[in-house]
């Protein structure tokens, strides 16, 4: 192959890995928000509060706070 040949493959072959770690990073837990990294985070539990989660939801109250900083515990939160 040609010098022009292999350096056409090679663009290629990039190309593709950039795609392809683009596409790894977009498939990120879906509960974390971004910059929230779970990578030493074997259980994959993310932060408490709406600061942590990808997506703000509409309404959020005390009650749905207590909740959130409760899980993954047992007990319920003291606010019931």
């Amino acid at each position: 192959m040609g010098l022009l040949q292999w350096a056409v493959a090679g663009a290629a072959g990039y190309g593709i890995w950039r795609v392809m770690q683009k596409q790894k990073e977009e498939h990120s837990p879906a509960a974390f928000a971004e910059g929230e990294n779970s990578g030493g985070n074997f259980s994959q539990v993310r932060s408490a509060g709406v600061e942590g989660m990808r997506s703000n939801p509409k309404r959020w109250d005390k009650v749905d706070e207590a909740s959130d900083e409760s899980f993954p515990a047992s007990d319920p939160p003291s606010t019931y």
